[in-house]
Formats: C-alpha cells, structure tokens, sequence
C-alpha cells in the first residue's frame, strides 16, 4: 500500500495538477523528482516513488496528463497501451510535461539538492529537464527514446542514463550517437529489453533493475551539496 499521498501542486500557467507527495522514512538526503511513464501514477510509480523516500529523499511525481484527463492511469492491455501512447505523443504536449518537472523542482530546491529519475517517457522528460532546469543537482534518465533526437542538448547538471541492449524501440546505434555526443553523460546498457525497471513481468529484468538502482542512488549521493 502507498504511503504517500496525492495532492494538488500549481504548475506553469497556474493550472493545478496532481502530485504523489512522499515524505522520506527516515534522514532527508535532498529532494527527488520522480517523472512517470506514459501510464500515469500508477500504483508501481508510487511503489517506486516509496523505495526512493526508504532512501531519504522526499519525493514528488507529478500526474503529467492530469490537464487532459484528471488522474490518468491505464494499465498495460493492447487497447490501454494505444491510449496512453496518444496522450503521450498526441495529446499532451512534451514541453508541459518538462515544465511541469521544473515546476516540481522548483518546489524542493530551497530545502537542499534536488534530483530527478524517469521512466520510459519520463527517461526523456528527465534528459529535457536536466537541460532546462534550474537548481537540479543530478538526473538519471532510464530508457529515454527521445535522447538520441535531442543529443544536441546541453545539460545544465550530471546525468546519466540507461539503456536495455534488446529494446527493440530503441535502437542502439542511436544510443551510441548519443553517448558519443556527450562523452561527460555516463551511458549504462544492460542486458535487457525496454522497461526492465517496469512492473510488467515480460519486460521486468531485475539484476537490470537492481543494478541501474544502485548506479542512480550512487549519482545522487555523489552529488548531495
């Protein structure tokens, strides 16, 4: 069960969105940013939202698509995978999306380092925000498709980012443009498919998942100021 809660945060514009809010188990290490996939807050983002606050860091993950459509969620059937996929390339803007992790951001930063984490979509949010944002400290971006298109990009802070080997999504000739464009951006690629960190048990690889874990929270404490 979720120990966090919902609540509502202004955003860019002045619209208010939901934001899954968890406060960290014990000391708090910093702030941290946590960016969904394209199926909203589901109940594995708060899980993994409770694992990172375990950890010290007080999180928020912002409900992306709420503007469309309040407290979007799906789940993973063929029919519930094409309606997330519009929302998230059709529907809702990518730039929002990146703003909106700004805004979080901006939300935690006077209370001492901020980090960011994302997922599949949100992999690719995270690479945007860490390139736009002020005030993070660092960025780590799994499985992004849009990072090889946006290699032009700076980042204002360290990154890095994870890749599986066997994503038939994303191919790894892009990956390698990207890693050699920003040879300063750790590029981690793993012996699985695409969403190895997902609760989906035909995409879930856990050594992957463990391993790009500990690699993350090894980043953010390297990075705590």
């Amino acid at each position: 069960m979720a120990r966090g809660s919902m609540i509502k945060m202004k955003m860019s514009g002045g619209a208010e969105i939901g934001v899954y809010r968890v406060e960290p188990k014990a000391q708090r290490r910093g702030g941290l940013v946590l960016i969904q996939e394209i199926f909203g807050v589901t109940d594995h983002i708060k899980t993994i939202s409770d694992d990172f606050a375990d950890d010290g860091y007080e999180v928020l993950a912002p409900s992306l698509f709420d503007r469309e459509e309040p407290g979007f969620t799906t789940g993973y059937s063929p029919d519930e995978m094409q309606r997330a996929i519009k929302m998230a390339r059709q529907t809702h803007p990518f730039d929002q999306s990146v703003a909106d992790a700004c805004a979080c951001v901006a939300a935690l930063k006077a209370k001492g380092p901020v980090f960011m984490v994302g997922y599949c979509y949100g992999g690719s949010v995270v690479w945007a925000a860490a390139c736009e944002c002020d005030g993070l400290a660092a960025a780590s971006s799994y499985y992004g498709s849009q990072l090889p298109a946006m290699a032009d990009r700076k980042p204002k802070c360290p990154v890095i980012a994870h890749f599986g080997e066997h994503d038939l999504g994303i191919p790894l000739d892009g990956v390698r443009k990207f890693g050699a464009a920003h040879p300063e951006v750790p590029v981690y690629i793993y012996d699985a498919g695409h969403g190895f960190n997902s609760d989906r048990p035909d995409h879930h690889n856990e050594s992957a998942a463990r391993l790009a874990r500990q690699r993350t929270l090894a980043l953010f404490r390297k990075n705590e100021r």
